[in-house]
């Protein structure tokens, strides 16, 4: 049996020096490690320099063998891209990171910003929806997000074609964050090259994949994560009952934040997805007063405390888990999970772990290539299925 535990909220102390941004770079770069193992690494370990030093032997450990971390020339290459592109790259415990991502237990541990980074200490929301929109489902995210940008609210999504770039187009003077499901030279869609160039110029381009990654099918999840993660609210106005942005959409309420979205037809299948949240207690948007009415006064959020270097740790909060105990959890969740695909509230049943730990084990294994989240809640194995 797996124990109870979950990560410290606490956001790490950040590096303060060029080979301690390395460090972590290297760290999060290092195969099979996610945001939640990086954060149990820097735990255990003290330092990233010094869980780079371990990683070895705690692969093996763990049952890996020829294990090597991500070298040196890597890391070094990907901040000269990055900064090629007049990218910067922010730590979480910086003060450029977004605080709204600091009660994520798999917030990225680094993001590449590109364009204005102070958008991110206002309050947002996401505006999501289909790629095939429909001419009114486009009008109304526009009108919808032009609104909320005047009301002082900058608007975010996914830089999709459909309803986000109609959302983001809308907003570029007042305020819009597109969140990338690859590196920051990647756009996807490719039509979308001159908005994204736009964005990066007035206002925010985020992505925690590093330059030159092309998206694959496994990011688009991780890039839903951080849509809705940095949102006040997810407003969906148009979605498919099985669509990537039903996807954002079960993040929010995993988050905890409001989710929001616009009714349409029973008739119009790209409704179905919005009237079926609505159906299940979403609430109803007919424009952006009924948002603002759902948020009330947008207040800062504020920052958690970040413990002090010589602080100690808790002797009554509970300890953190050891790389075996995820690898256990791993290897019970691919058990689980054959060439048919499963229901991922059936896969949580299935289990002998709470959903707040389980949920973090999964992020690991998108990254991982391992598993695949189709639509529906549906997983599957992925491209990478070895052990």
């Amino acid at each position: 049996m797996v124990v109870d535990n979950h990560p410290s909220t606490h956001p790490p102390l950040p590096p303060t020096t060029e080979d301690e941004r390395l460090s972590w770079l290297r760290l999060l770069r290092s195969r099979r490690i996610g945001p939640v193992t990086f954060y149990r690494m820097l735990t255990e370990h003290g330092s990233a320099a010094a869980a780079l030093e371990a990683l070895p032997e705690v692969a093996r450990a763990a049952g890996l063998s020829d294990y090597a971390p991500c070298p040196l020339s890597i890391a070094e290459q990907e901040l000269a891209r990055g900064q090629a592109l007049g990218a910067h790259l922010v730590a979480r415990g910086e003060a450029a990171y977004p605080t709204a991502l600091d009660d994520l237990p798999d917030a990225p541990p680094l993001l590449w910003l590109r364009g204005r980074a102070e958008l991110l200490t206002r309050p947002g929301v996401a505006v999501v929806g289909a790629r095939q929109a429909s001419s009114l489902g486009l009008r109304m995210a526009r009108a919808l997000a032009a609104d909320l940008g005047q009301a002082g609210q900058v608007v975010i999504s996914g830089l999709a074609r459909g309803i986000d770039a109609a959302a983001h187009e809308a907003t570029v003077e007042t305020g819009t964050i597109a969140v990338f499901p690859g590196g920051l030279d990647q756009v996807y869609p490719l039509e979308n090259r001159r908005l994204a160039d736009r964005i990066a110029a007035e206002g925010l381009c985020l992505t925690e994949q590093p330059p030159g990654l092309a998206p694959a099918q496994r990011h688009f999840p991780l890039r839903n994560r951080l849509v809705s993660g940095l949102a006040r609210a997810v407003v969906v106005v148009e979605a498919a009952t099985k669509s990537g942005t039903l996807n954002t959409a079960r993040h929010a309420l995993d988050q905890g934040r409001e989710v929001l979205a616009v009714p349409g037809h029973p008739f119009e299948a790209r409704a179905s997805g919005c009237n079926l949240l609505l159906r299940d207690g979403a609430g109803l948007v007919r424009g952006a007063r009924d948002v603002l009415e759902v948020l009330g006064d947008p207040a800062p959020r504020p920052r958690a405390p970040v413990p002090q270097p010589d602080a100690r740790p808790d002797a009554s909060a509970a300890p953190s888990h050891s790389l075996r105990d995820i690898a256990q959890l791993h290897a019970q969740i691919l058990d689980r999970i054959d060439a048919a695909p499963v229901e991922e509230e059936v896969l949580l049943a299935t289990l002998d772990a709470p959903a707040r730990q389980v949920a973090p084990a999964l992020t690991d294994l998108e990254l991982e290539g391992r598993i695949r989240r189709q639509p529906g809640g549906l997983i599957t194995r992925g491209e990478n299925t070895g052990s």
